[in-house]
């Protein structure tokens, strides 16, 4: 469940990072309107996924609704999701952790 998130959170950044890129050319240099159409549309369809793997992750740790909110829009905003993820990271691990070691017939 982390593991699936932290991958999603940094594909979703990194592309949105390069959309940022190809908006620049599209409407700084009016060049890249069909590469900027295509990453648009790859982004769309990542973040997409992103937001299913962050809303299931958020509510498995119970967390309150603002906060899975901001968890979902770090994906909109460049860089954010970097910092998101590590926090979300350190915040997890422990549980994640501390449920794995939970006996099972305890």
């Amino acid at each position: 469940m982390l593991t699936r998130y932290r991958v999603m959170a940094y594909v979703t950044a990194v592309m949105l990072l390069i959309l940022c890129g190809c908006m620049v050319a599209k409407y700084g240099f009016d060049t890249g309107e069909d590469l900027t159409f295509a990453v648009s549309q790859a982004h769309g369809v990542l973040y997409i996924v992103y937001l299913v793997f962050a809303f299931d992750l958020g509510s498995k740790a119970r967390w309150p609704f603002g906060k899975i909110v901001w968890l979902l829009l770090s994906g909109t905003i460049p860089f954010a999701a970097f910092f998101v993820e590590r926090k979300v990271v350190a915040e997890v691990k422990p549980l994640v952790s501390g449920a794995q070691s939970v006996p099972v017939n305890a």
